[in-house]
């Protein structure tokens, strides 16, 4: 595939057009909005980074769950600010969601970002008892490249990374509209803020890195994406389905990259369906 045609494939900005500046107003105000009055804990340091924050919202049960989300940007832009309307489904339905921030960009490289999603999931699960949720009832779920993100959590010895923390600190993963292979991005636009080389790109592909655990997933992509982003989860999903591990792959009907978080923002859509019922039985 040329460098025309995966710029067209991976570019969604530019796909969505005119709309997409009309469409992140939008989420913005509902998420201000539900901030509010949602009673949430905003802000909060889960390392000593300026990005290192996370604004908590309870599902006010000490007994729930709790999904850890990341936001997408391509690793160089975005902010937990958007995101924040995407908890409101599932605090109506008890469950607890912890939004990150993480460092962006070029001011980091790639590689230092999963670790520092590591260090937040790591946070929450030692705060458990404080924020009022279950700590053996943890999930993660990341859209665009929080998808990326969310994957390569997954991947993580959590003992190796921390003694205190067990093997199945994350029950499940919910990676939306991800990226498992980073290098069809070294050859786009897209790569100005990452500024991968192939060897760092395939470093940091989930698709060549099998889950820790036999956690199940939840793979989920727009049914009205490029067919980069559908061949992406379709070979993530299937490469790492086994017997013992559940790698459930979904299309939300007629949705694009960016449709797919307001299906998940219903609460009585399929998509916020099918999460609920990882987020419940995983």
């Amino acid at each position: 595939m040329n460098a025309e045609t995966l710029e067209t494939e991976y570019n969604l900005v530019a796909r969505r057009g005119p709309d997409f500046s009309d469409m992140v107003a939008r989420w913005l105000v509902r998420s201000e909005a539900y901030r509010s009055h949602s009673g949430a804990s905003t802000g909060l340091a889960y390392g000593e980074g300026g990005r290192e924050k996370l604004d908590f919202f309870s599902g006010g049960d000490p007994g729930g769950p709790v999904v850890v989300y990341i936001h997408g940007g391509y690793w160089q832009r975005g902010d937990k600010s958007m995101y924040s309307f995407v908890a409101e489904a599932f605090v109506k339905n008890g469950v607890s969601v912890a939004i990150l921030n993480y460092s962006l960009t070029p001011s980091v490289r790639i590689g230092q970002i999963p670790p520092q999603i590591r260090k937040a999931v790591a946070w929450i699960w030692l705060n458990a008892p404080g924020l009022g949720f279950s700590r053996d009832k943890l999930f993660v779920m990341g859209h665009s490249a929080g998808g990326h993100l969310t994957a390569m959590t997954m991947v993580t010895d959590w003992p190796a990374f921390n003694a205190a923390l067990p093997v199945e600190l994350v029950r499940g993963g919910l990676p939306v509209s991800g990226v498992f292979e980073l290098e069809p991005l070294v050859h786009t636009s897209l790569n100005q803020g990452p500024q991968m080389d192939i060897a760092e790109a395939i470093a940091q592909s989930p698709a060549f890195l099998p889950p820790a655990t036999n956690a199940p997933q939840l793979v989920v992509v727009g049914g009205g994406e490029t067919g980069e982003f559908l061949r992406q989860s379709n070979h993530y999903a299937a490469q790492y389905a086994t017997s013992e591990r559940s790698m459930e792959r979904y299309d939300v009907p007629d949705a694009d990259h960016f449709d797919v978080l307001e299906r998940l923002a219903e609460d009585d859509s399929v998509f916020f369906g099918k999460s609920m019922g990882l987020i419940l039985n995983g």
